[in-house]
């Protein structure tokens, strides 16, 4: 069975690999990171292909498809990873100096 062509991005919109993120991004913006993974998903990249073109390990993508999984887009923030890791979460009123 071929690839297909294009896949349905997290915003609804169409993704081809013409319209992924270019191969030599360095800010990964929320967006960005979902696309990749729809496109790994829907089977427009295999996670190999993904790897070797983002530069990326298999762990740091799974853990971007992990975040998608448990928290939705809002997951993939990076200034909020530590109020999605388990066992990091804090009472707001305590504060630590």
């Amino acid at each position: 069975m071929a690839a297909p062509t294009s896949v349905i991005g997290p915003e609804g919109q169409r993704i081809t690999r013409d319209t992924l993120p270019p191969a030599n991004t360095k800010r990964w913006v929320i967006r960005r990171k979902a696309e990749v993974v729809a496109a790994v998903r829907g089977g427009l990249l295999t996670l190999e292909e993904a790897c070797e073109r983002y530069i990326l390990t298999v762990e740091e993508f799974q853990s971007w498809q992990r975040a998608i999984e448990q928290h939705g887009l809002p997951g993939l923030r990076t200034t909020r990873l530590q109020e999605y890791r388990p066992g990091t979460l804090r009472d707001p009123a305590i504060r630590s100096f």
